[in-house]
């Protein structure tokens, strides 16, 4: 079996309200290709996730983000939803470790409403990004360029717009992640 990401260390970056299917469907992609994954979230304990406004499975978190360091993960990838990146963003810790994987040149990987953790940190400026269509308005004023398309990377970020973008997604930051 084909092993891409074997030997990188990728981070998930999730909390209560996550789109189960935007943390799951990379989860599973980026296991079968052979990478150590960890969920990390605001506490320690568990998170729910969510099928849009149907609450979905909860799932067992590997390290609060006040633990987590950006030097030990080789990408981040910030699943959507909407509660989950409008509860990151209030976070400061959430907002500091994101920002770290900027400050060290690593992806960051973020789909669907999950680009609004990234606001926060100030790395939208200048940049140009796709998400679920609802952001325009807060990327553009955030210094933002958005695109409508499945995916677009610019400059270590990796953005997609929904669910049904995961196959691009999934797809972009496996390579990515591997030619670092």
């Amino acid at each position: 079996m084909d092993a891409p990401l074997k030997g990188k260390s990728i981070a998930f970056l999730a909390t209560h309200g996550v789109e189960q299917i935007e943390l799951t469907r990379p989860w599973q992609e980026f296991m079968d290709a052979g990478a150590d994954l960890q969920l990390i979230s605001l506490n320690a304990g568990r998170i729910d996730a969510y099928h849009h406004l149907d609450k979905g499975d909860t799932f067992e978190v590997d390290k609060p983000v006040g633990d987590a360091r950006a030097e030990d993960y080789s990408a981040l990838v910030l699943p959507g939803g909407v509660a989950n990146p409008d509860a990151l963003r209030m976070d400061s810790a959430a907002v500091a470790f994101i920002k770290s994987f900027f400050s060290q040149g690593k992806p960051v990987a973020a789909i669907c409403h999950a680009p609004w953790s990234v606001i926060e940190t100030g790395e939208v400026r200048g940049r140009t990004l796709t998400s679920y269509p609802s952001l325009k308005t807060d990327i553009s004023n955030a210094g933002g360029y958005w695109v409508d398309e499945q995916v677009h990377h610019d400059g270590g970020l990796i953005t997609s717009r929904r669910p049904a973008d995961l196959d691009a997604f999934c797809a972009r930051v496996i390579e990515v992640v591997c030619a670092d």
